[in-house]
């Protein structure tokens, strides 16, 4: 295991190496570049073939970003991102052709946040689903028909419906149709970009439980990008937590949430919802300041300025990536040596 990417094993299905994606700044009359925004900023991890890593942080902190680079959805500025891909083999995304992207993206799908905006309301059940069949030539006519039928049946909803349009289902209806829609391709790997954040907390349940069970059924592995924690801890294997473009933390799931190894993390844990009022917890951690401006960050570790635990070096020199314990990652000049406040497993 690598300590410079967080492996979780030999032979990741998904590598990111130094991902990064400056967007940038333009002003004056002949809009000339003045500076970037650093919307991911030097991420790299992996994930194994059947896991589900979920991908935290605040809005803004450049998690979906990753998500869609991952997919070359939007291009990298610089970094690589490996996939295993079953007929091409490991293969760089970022560095393929539109033929050999186009054959990868078959077993590469996303499902999006808004299953409102997400779904062409011009379009039937049976179009949208059938889009990505169609994009890649793996079907048409009758056989396209049934494999939409068979993805509807996957998500639980009747293949009679395909001739309907999205305005007539419900939120979480129109999430399994976006599921259904990423799944028809059979995917090895799927980056979901915070599926249920748009859903009712009791539609969210079944959602979360579909796809545990597609993921047992299918073989299928998952990107979870959220920013709601007990989502992340129901779903994930391991968790990473993002801060302004930078990954701060990377560990199992029970471990990152019992024993937090980077203050950022300790504070975002201290913001989890208690079910029971009459139960004590850790007391909320109040951040003071403002979010690190991505275009302008400060010096050393980008979080020292809203750190309890901040001493000089935090502002003079940048953490390193740094094993702490078996599998736990951070990006913390003090993570060996701080006792930070978890939650109860």
């Amino acid at each position: 295991m690598s300590s410079e990417n967080g492996s979780a094993g030999p032979t990741p299905l998904l590598e990111i190496r130094n991902l990064k994606k400056y967007f940038p700044i333009r002003r004056g009359f002949f809009k000339r570049t003045v500076g970037y925004v650093k919307a991911v900023d030097d991420v790299s991890l992996q994930v194994q073939e059947g896991e589900t890593l979920g991908l935290v942080g605040e809005s803004g902190c450049g998690k979906t970003t990753t998500g869609r680079m991952i997919l070359r959805a939007i291009p990298s500025t610089e970094g690589d991102v490996y996939f295993r891909d079953p007929n091409l083999g490991r293969v760089n995304v970022t560095a393929l052709d539109d033929r050999q992207l186009k054959q990868v993206r078959r077993n590469m799908r996303m499902i999006f946040q808004d299953p409102h905006a997400s779904l062409n309301p011009r379009m039937t059940i049976l179009e949208l689903i059938g889009a990505p069949l169609r994009a890649m030539e793996l079907a048409r006519g009758a056989d396209l028909e049934a494999r939409v039928a068979e993805a509807l049946r996957l998500v639980g909803l009747a293949p009679e419906v395909m001739r309907r349009y999205p305005h007539a289902f419900s939120g979480g209806q129109r999430q399994r149709i976006g599921i259904a829609r990423a799944l028809v391709c059979r995917p090895n790997l799927v980056v979901a970009d915070e599926p249920v954040s748009a859903l009712d907390v009791s539609v969210q349940a079944q959602i979360l439980n579909l796809l545990q069970a597609l993921q047992e059924q299918m073989g299928l592995t998952y990107v979870f990008v959220a920013h709601d924690l007990s989502v992340v801890a129901y779903i994930s294997d391991r968790v990473a937590v993002m801060y302004v473009g930078k990954l701060v933390e990377l560990a199992p799931t029970v471990a990152l949430f019992t024993n937090p190894k980077h203050p950022y993390t300790e504070a975002l844990l201290s913001a989890i919802p208690k079910p029971d009022p009459r139960r004590k917890g850790t007391a909320r951690i109040l951040l003071e300041g403002e979010v690190a401006n991505p275009a302008n960050p400060p010096s050393g570790c980008y979080f020292h300025p809203r750190c309890a635990y901040a001493q000089d070096i935090c502002q003079e020199r940048e953490p390193v990536w740094d094993e702490v314990a078996p599998g736990h990652y951070a990006k913390c000049h003090f993570a060996h040596d701080l006792n930070l406040a978890g939650v109860v497993a």
